[in-house]
């Protein structure tokens, strides 16, 4: 095993309700899903966002081959209170897309570009 950015394993949008970041994780290819479902979870996503939000919810999304993660009081109030830069928490996608995950050594030379190995 090796660890991997979820950026070569799938893509990511995420938005916001009210104190509430959402962000959904979308595998690139059906047989990422189960990686996903298997590494990146709840507890991990609160150890990478520890300290910018509160809570983490996880809800899978098998037909989609998607994760949906809440990420509670990530937004110092939500979009029309808050002083933060990115009140409507787009960044977490990409954020979340830099969290690095176990995969097998096999397929992170397949995904990862020659020249970030």
């Amino acid at each position: 095993m090796t660890r991997l950015q979820l950026r070569y394993l799938a893509h990511a949008r995420s938005g916001d309700k009210g104190n509430t970041a959402n962000v959904g994780l979308i595998a690139l290819e059906p047989g990422y899903y189960p990686i996903l479902v298997r590494e990146v979870t709840r507890a991990r996503v609160a150890r990478h966002f520890k300290g910018m939000v509160s809570a983490v919810e996880r809800f899978e999304l098998p037909n989609l081959n998607a994760l949906n993660f809440l990420l509670h009081d990530a937004l110092d109030g939500g979009g029309t209170i808050s002083l933060k830069t990115d009140a409507q928490g787009k960044v977490y996608s990409t954020a979340l897309l830099r969290m690095e995950i176990p995969v097998p050594a096999a397929l992170a030379r397949r995904l990862r570009p020659a020249r970030a190995r």
